[in-house]
């Protein structure tokens, strides 16, 4: 694991994102895995990027702008893996295959005037998208 990935998510890496990529996604996951920003899974990889540059690689890699697919990923709530790499979609149980394609993700800080879940502690913001179509998110506390 890399000390990027194990500080974003323990809420210590607010200006950058993750992204979660499978070969559904992109093409070249087995060279994107030896990359110093990127933990490799069973069937992708996490990379730990800026931010600016993630939503760079995000719309690259995804063709979709990275906040509007995450304005779209709001609508609908769905668990997403607590280390990124993978989730439960929502319209599961349809007979369908639903494994997550992609995953976006960024941190927030604490901030006990917004209340609720962000004065609990720092906050994950992740957005997946399924490979049936479907997008979802969720929100948790950042590792301690």
């Amino acid at each position: 694991m890399t000390d990027r990935y194990t500080e974003f998510l323990a809420g210590e890496r607010h200006d950058d994102v993750a992204l979660y990529l499978t070969e559904a996604a992109v093409s070249n996951v087995e060279r994107l895995a030896d990359r110093d920003d990127a933990v490799a899974t069973d069937d992708g990889v996490v990379l730990v990027v800026d931010g600016e540059k993630g939503r760079s690689v995000f719309k690259k890699t995804t063709g979709m702008d990275a906040m509007e697919f995450a304005q779209e990923a709001m609508g609908a709530d769905g668990h997403v893996a607590r280390d990124l790499a993978g989730g439960d979609c929502p319209e599961a149980g349809d007979g369908e295959s639903h494994a997550v394609e992609f995953v976006f993700a960024f941190t927030e800080a604490q901030n006990e005037e917004v209340g609720g879940l962000y004065a609990e502690g720092a906050v994950v913001h992740a957005y997946a998208h399924c490979e049936c179509g479907a997008s979802y998110s969720e929100r948790w506390l950042c590792e301690e």
